[in-house]
């Protein structure tokens, strides 16, 4: 409530219609986010799950797309107004992607392992590019494709955070930071 009214409406108020009264404001933890960083939290996490649309997608979607685009689109823009895009990476991904094709029985889109989407932003990530691109029909990488573990060592990386280092428990079993990552070098160039 101590923001500025139109940096509020450019993030864009309110949260998921399908969620009603007293459900967590969405785009509110975005810019609370911002906030934090801006006061030395070293690392936020925002929760922002909608993407599970197995049944009736192209409403569900319609219903939410919009408030996560102002809002992850004012975030990004933030960051890069107040001078913080080589202190702070906005990571957007999900554990999984979508199947290119609609379900026929409950007209959705199911779990996906072969082609997924994530943005990265800041952290002096070159922006303004698409890597990984998919195919014509969504199913596979176009070309070259990037693994989950991939992305995983390119986050770290732009973390400052050796992502190869290898801990150990107290009993001495080793425990990888990412196993078979590697950064995406094109992120960086």
């Amino acid at each position: 409530t101590k923001e500025d009214p139109r940096i509020r409406e450019r993030y864009g108020m309110g949260s998921s219609k399908h969620l009603g009264d007293g459900a967590p404001m969405w785009n509110d933890q975005l810019l609370a986010a911002r906030r934090l960083v801006e006061s030395g939290v070293r690392c936020v996490t925002v929760a922002y799950g909608f993407w599970d649309t197995h049944g009736n997608n192209f409403k569900y979607l319609k219903d939410h797309l919009p408030l996560f685009d102002k809002g992850i689109s004012a975030l990004v823009n933030d960051i890069y107004d107040r001078g913080l895009d080589q202190d702070v990476t906005v990571c957007v991904w999900g554990e999984f992607g979508r199947t290119p094709k609609i379900n026929s029985t409950r007209n959705g889109r199911d779990h996906y392992p072969r082609n997924m989407f994530m943005l990265l932003g800041g952290g002096g990530v070159r922006g303004g590019q698409v890597l990984g691109e998919s195919d014509e029909t969504a199913s596979m990488p176009k070309h070259e494709g990037f693994s989950p573990d991939d992305v995983a060592a390119s986050f770290y990386h732009a973390m400052g955070i050796n992502h190869t280092y290898e801990y150990h428990t107290s009993t001495g079993r080793p425990v990888m930071i990412v196993r078979d990552g590697r950064v995406i070098p094109q992120l960086f160039s």
